[in-house]
């Protein structure tokens, strides 16, 4: 039995416990990043591939004739071709619920810095700007206080719970959409609704089809006004000329933002132009603890070691 790990370069793996993993298979290959050219070449003789974000097509799977398992070392699959893989009956394997604590306190973060501008303040005090001051205090960014505001979740799976949670611990009013299941579930409400009355809106949904640029023209403009939109989950959900266009227009007074289309993104993408006003970007890092990445990697190995158990 071969096993390839095709980036592990997302992992970090030197800061983690890896040795059940490796113990999971006769023989690994780890490599740290694989690109689209080299991926055929590093699963043509592989039994389990693990990939966090390489994507395998249908003609990648082709041409892996002993795979018979693939581990996706994230939520979502998005990037592996499932028709494809259970037309070849290889089960497809992610993890869920790993990120515990560190993806819902980075979003309360981003929050925290649209609210207060903590961020702003604390570059203006390295710029001199302080030492300059007629007075005491700056008072040069609106502050904003989360009691008693409301916080519309979309998605709510154990993130959504989880930032919920610690939005109460807040003041916070909480309001969840209702499920794109069209399922009914007590206490939810119409996405309108949340629009309407939400301060911030919190993203926590997968990317499907019925997702893909949610959040397009119309959704930012039945947003509230003075409202600001994070987004932790996946950047298509976003239409990203359509945010920019919004916030330099003041159609919403801030975003915050942990994903973006595309990973990295180039230099161009209209949402890294400097003329774009209270827009926070972190590189995709709401997810990175140490505790988090363990409980990802230890997930991985037990799909690999519940196969095993049902071969």
């Amino acid at each position: 039995m071969r096993g390839v790990f095709l980036d592990t370069l997302t992992m970090k793996p030197e800061e983690l416990e890896t040795s059940a993993l490796k113990a999971s298979l006769p023989h690994w290959d780890f490599y740290e990043t694989t690109s689209a050219e080299e991926t055929a070449a590093r699963i043509a003789d592989a039994d389990v591939v693990i990939t966090n974000k390489v994507v395998l097509d249908r003609a990648l799977i082709d041409t892996a004739p002993r795979l018979k398992l693939i581990c996706v070392c994230a939520t979502g699959t998005n990037n592996i071709e499932l028709d494809a893989a259970a037309e070849k009956n290889i089960p497809v394997k992610n993890v869920a619920g790993y990120t515990g604590m560190s993806l819902a306190q980075h979003t309360i973060a981003l929050l925290l810095a649209l609210a207060t501008h903590w961020h702003r303040y604390a570059e203006d005090v390295k710029q001199g700007r302080w030492s300059e001051s007629p007075v005491f205090c700056r008072l040069d960014y609106p502050v904003m206080e989360l009691d008693g505001k409301t916080l519309g979740i979309i998605g709510y799976g154990d993130l959504g719970q989880k930032v919920a949670h610690l939005a109460e611990a807040f003041g916070m009013r909480v309001l969840v959409a209702e499920s794109f299941s069209g399922e009914a579930k007590p206490g939810r409400v119409p996405q309108a609704q949340l629009l309407a009355e939400s301060d911030a809106i919190s993203l926590h949904c997968p990317l499907t089809e019925q997702t893909d640029q949610l959040v397009n023209g119309d959704f930012l403009r039945a947003m509230k006004p003075g409202a600001v939109l994070l987004n932790t989950a996946r950047g298509g959900l976003v239409d990203e000329a359509a945010l920019a266009s919004a916030l330099k227009s003041g159609t919403i007074a801030g975003a915050a933002l942990d994903v973006l289309s595309v990973e990295p993104p180039p230099a161009d993408h209209p949402l890294l132009a400097a003329d774009i006003p209270n827009l926070i970007i972190t590189p995709h890092n709401a997810w990175i603890s140490r505790e988090s990445r363990q409980r990802l990697l230890d997930g991985v190995v037990k799909n690999i070691r519940d196969w095993q158990a049902a071969r």
